[in-house]
């Protein structure tokens, strides 16, 4: 029902009647509020409930039995962009209702994302596909990298991470840093993993769909970082929610500039979910803006030279801050509560870092060093395939058949002996 209604709000928004403007906000209002309804409305009452508890009230509103349907953030982002879009004289709406639901429920990118704009995948639905060799093997290519990020790497990181978080307060510190540093790679692996897999499967069928990540652990600050973190979501979120922000408090100066970014980026946290720590999460990376555009810096790219085999000691002081900043932002990401971020933040910082002796990590199927060892292997390969769509899209082809092959069956080789772990694509939550 909602893709038919938003189906014919886009045809009768296009006719810019004296009632387009009302259609318009119907369509907005209805995709906002099912979204907070669906997603946000316990949040909401738990919150309330706390809230006046604090202040000895007890009002005990009950939360509901809600079922969340399958992929509503990613599916709501793409009816507001297109109906924006439409209002915008940006695009004309489809007439083919078959056309506009493959786009809304494109079965690919539904769960995870990538969150693509009408614009630029409706005409590839309408018009006619023909099979492409290349495009078919590129995208079985770009599946195989997905997939070993997935299961290689985020699995086995998730096997640590899972058991760190859990008690993190009976560990000394150097774990619950190695913690925060193999669930920043686990979250990185398993989305863009999960990126690859989608782009490469829509690559089958003759569909080419927006690049979702650009190596951002190697950016060189954190405003480079979001332009090549999920990707689809920050471009949505900058033309649709911080560009008008920007305009309303231009005549504010910077401060009108700080204001939208973190008003930008804490809505871009609550996307996540509805707890306070995605909330935090997003205000903080708002806050790491703030010397950027005090030093009017937050648009200069410093990306790094991609013909370089290594980078400068600048470059790689940059990027490591970077990584660390977002690291340790990653740890209230990954926590229940503030509570116990916080807490998370004290015994990491605590005296006692280094604990004699320091007691080994294992899993069923390997142990911590061979863990370091293969996210080792998949930086090394990234980084030598930076400046391409993904890491081994070219890689190969500058290698001598036999080598190529290998490095094929390898990759393939570790996915199988990894699978079986069954670990949830974290962003299907969101």
């Amino acid at each position: 029902m909602v893709s038919i209604l938003n189906y014919f709000l886009g045809i009768y928004i296009s006719k810019k009647t004296k009632h387009h403007r009302l259609l318009l906000y119907i369509g907005l209002i209805q995709g906002i509020g099912g979204l907070a309804f669906f997603k946000y409305f316990n949040f909401f009452i738990t919150s309330f409930n706390d809230a006046f508890q604090s202040l000895g009230v007890d009002f005990n509103l009950h939360t509901l039995n809600i079922i969340i349907p399958l992929g509503i953030s990613f599916f709501t982002f793409k009816t507001i962009s297109y109906l924006l879009d439409i209002d915008k004289g940006k695009i004309n709406p489809t007439t083919d209702i078959v056309v506009f639901f493959a786009y809304v429920s494109f079965f690919p990118t539904i769960l995870s994302g990538p969150i693509d704009k009408a614009r630029s995948f409706v005409p590839q639905l309408e018009r006619k596909r023909v099979f492409d060799y290349y495009q078919f093997t590129d995208g079985l290519r770009q599946i195989l990298w997905g997939l070993f990020k997935k299961v290689v790497i985020a699995d086995n990181c998730a096997t640590f991470t899972d058991l760190i978080f859990a008690n993190y307060q009976g560990l000394p510190a150097i774990y619950l840093l190695i913690g925060a540093f193999l669930y920043t790679v686990q979250i990185y692996a398993d989305f863009s993993g999960y990126s690859d897999m989608a782009i490469g499967f829509s690559r089958l069928i003759g569909f080419d769909i927006t690049k979702n990540f650009d190596f951002p652990f190697f950016a060189q600050n954190i405003a480079e970082f979001w332009r090549k973190w999920h990707i689809s979501l920050t471009s949505w979120l900058t033309e649709y929610v911080f560009t008008p922000l920007n305009i309303t408090f231009r005549n504010y100066g910077k401060f009108g500039i700080i204001l939208s970014i973190i008003i930008n980026f804490t809505l871009m946290g609550i996307w996540h979910g509805a707890n306070w720590t995605y909330v935090l999460f997003g205000f903080l990376h708002g806050c790491y803006f703030i010397p950027l555009i005090l030093r009017n810096t937050v648009n200069k790219k410093k990306r790094i030279v991609k013909d370089k085999l290594f980078s400068s000691f600048k470059e790689l002081i940059n990027a490591l801050g970077t990584f660390i900043l977002v690291m340790l932002t990653f740890i209230v990401f990954r926590s229940n509560t503030i509570w116990d971020a916080s807490h998370y933040y004290s015994r990491l910082f605590s005296v006692s870092f280094f604990p004699i002796p320091i007691p080994s990590m294992t899993s069923d199927k390997l142990n911590g060093l061979t863990l370091l060892i293969l996210i080792s292997i998949m930086f090394v390969i990234e980084w030598l395939g930076r400046d391409q769509q993904y890491a081994i899209a070219r890689l190969g082809f500058k290698w001598y058949l036999p080598l190529r092959w290998l490095m094929y069956y390898c990759i393939i080789l570790a996915i199988f002996y990894y699978f079986g772990n069954g670990q949830q694509f974290i962003y299907s939550q969101f």
